[in-house]
């Protein structure tokens, strides 16, 4: 069904909001302030979702898509090719802005910054997943699908994972194929199988790795980790593991999670949902040989690479575990600086709680997820704890993810 509607405000998730008939209305590949003609794909109960397929009063910000893949029924992994740059940081902006209004009660002017690396928001994904279909062709999801778009490339994939060439090779008896490329020249390729079928590798000038489930990876060809460079400090990361994606993202990160903490010699500080040890690194720089830090993951390879990473740093060490297990057994009882950057689902309460105890007089919270941050934010606030200082980054350009730091400090009573 078909509906002509009149574009309201950004929705968190790449959404625009639109009411018909009293029921709201979530639309994709529209701008606020367009009247379109929209394209039910969904209704629930609540509300529905749609399509814009026809643009009846385009806004000024509309420009046209830089992929051929972009638009309605097309590939799901851009939200907003549509819109230029400027008008995609004002709409993640008010997104965030927004949810921590909603839901911690703050007004926030919000401004989201660019990450240096990718001046047109093209050619700054350093890992990208293709799923494969059963002849073992790549593609890209479509949206809230498992229909595969195929692509001979993808532009917001970074030169050097368009390099591998992945896209214009076969892949029989794959499920997926990630290909990941590193600050430091490093290229590798993840290959998930399908299941009961046999892999065959096509020949790629790259690591290959394989995805064996819950036994982790195992290389086939080549290393199984890669080298990434912050500032002039290496960091060995497993091919399968957590990194920022963009370029830039990480030196970016890190200078504004030691901006915002202000870590002093001598000081005490933890690193929760640790990964690699990017931000251990440099918390022990600051704090120096009278401090200590204390990283706490628990990804098992992930605590392997930290403790590689460390290695230098006798002040810094590394916990495998659940952030509040892991505190717990240890019995960490205070901290001077708390720096979190957990998976998108946030902290969530029990976290929150046991956290507040420790009664640091700075937490510093890196965020993928406006939702679960500004819903955090919320729950610190029974514990004297306030939103000091917010940063936003664009390290997602042309989808609808954005970046938060958040600083904040524990009240004096």
């Amino acid at each position: 069904m078909r509906i002509e509607l009149t574009v309201g405000d950004v929705a968190n998730g790449g959404w625009c909001v639109a009411r018909h008939e009293g029921r709201v209305v979530f639309v994709r590949h529209t701008l606020p302030g367009e009247r379109v003609i929209a394209e039910i794909t969904e209704e629930t109960a609540r509300f529905l979702r749609a399509d814009a397929v026809e643009i009846l009063e385009p806004s000024p910000d509309r420009v046209a898509p830089r992929c051929p893949y972009s638009g309605p029924g097309r590939c799901g992994g851009c939200d907003w090719q549509h819109a230029s740059l400027d008008a995609q940081r004002r709409l993640k902006a008010d997104v965030v802005a927004e949810q921590l209004r909603r839901l911690a009660g703050i007004d926030w002017k919000v401004v989201v910054e660019e990450v240096p690396g990718a001046p047109d928001g093209l050619g700054w994904r350093t890992r990208v997943q293709f799923a494969a279909d059963r002849d073992g062709a790549l593609g890209l999801r479509r949206h809230r699908s498992h229909d595969i778009e195929h692509v001979d490339a993808c532009p917001i994939a970074h030169p050097a994972v368009e390099a591998v060439g992945a896209e214009t090779l076969t892949w029989p008896g794959a499920a997926s194929v990630e290909v990941v490329a590193s600050s430091g020249g490093d290229s590798a390729v993840i290959v998930e199988p399908a299941p009961r079928r046999r892999v065959t590798v096509p020949d790629v000038d790259a690591a290959v790795l394989l995805d064996e489930g819950k036994r982790g990876t195992r290389a086939l060809d080549g290393r199984a980790s890669l080298v990434e460079r912050v500032g002039d400090r290496e960091f060995r990361v497993t091919a399968s593991g957590f990194w920022q994606v963009h370029p830039g993202a990480a030196a970016t990160l890190l200078g504004a999670v030691l901006e915002l903490g202000r870590p002093q010699p001598g000081e005490w500080a933890l690193d929760l949902y640790c990964g690699a040890g990017l931000f251990a690194a440099g918390l022990a720089e600051a704090v120096g040989s009278e401090g200590a830090v204390l990283g706490v993951e628990s990804e098992a390879q992930a605590v392997q690479d930290a403790r590689l990473n460390l290695r230098d740093l006798p002040q810094a060490d590394v916990e495998r575990g659940r952030v509040e297990e892991a505190l717990d057994r240890l019995d960490i009882q205070r901290a001077d600086l708390v720096v979190a950057d957990p998976p998108r689902a946030g902290l969530g309460r029990p976290v929150v709680e046991r956290v507040a105890a420790l009664e640091a007089p700075r937490i510093v919270y890196v965020s993928c997820d406006p939702a679960t941050l500004a819903r955090d934010i919320a729950w610190f606030a029974p514990y004297g704890y306030r939103l000091a200082e917010l940063r936003a980054y664009d390290q997602y350009p042309m989808t609808h993810h954005v970046e938060c730091v958040a600083l904040l400090t524990k009240d004096s009573i």
